[in-house]
């Protein structure tokens, strides 16, 4: 299976870094998980929830990453957040998969990877593939627009 990831430049690592000082959605702060995306597109969407002021405020060393895993994701349940916050909670602390998924509250026909970056077979999971990413060029404004503002 694919994961993706958009992350700046600097922060690349398969560490949790971010997470163990910060926490995450379903993660608490002081331990560490790395957040994925099964759809290229879902990462862009949630990294643009982050731009308090709009894709023009992104910085510019923003990079698309990509990475494989055989493993299969653990299904985290999803009906309730304190729920799913209690499951990935044990989840990383017992190690028991190495990978697992929940759908997005963005985009809810994908879902959210989460690895666990202490599981043994962490090791498995190759450095993330990148390619540079531009908001500005990515939301740009199609020359065909004007033709379709009203037929939308």
């Amino acid at each position: 299976m694919r994961l993706w990831r958009l992350t700046r430049s600097a922060h690349v690592a398969l560490d949790g870094a971010g997470t163990l000082r910060h926490g995450g959605r379903y993660s608490p702060p002081g331990v560490p998980v790395v957040n994925f995306a099964s759809e290229a597109g879902l990462a862009v969407l949630v990294a643009l929830r982050y731009l308090p002021d709009g894709p023009a405020s992104a910085a510019d060393d923003y990079v698309l990453g990509w990475t494989e895993a055989d493993a299969i994701p653990e299904r985290v349940p999803d009906d309730d957040e304190d729920e799913a916050r209690a499951f990935v909670t044990a989840w990383l602390a017992d190690r028991r998969s190495l990978l697992a998924a929940i759908r997005s509250r963005v985009l809810p026909e994908a879902d959210v990877v989460m690895l666990n970056p202490l599981h043994p077979a962490a090791h498995t999971i190759s450095p993330l593939t990148t390619r540079p990413f531009s908001f500005t060029q990515c939301l740009h404004a199609p020359p065909m627009r004007e033709r379709f503002r009203g037929a939308l």
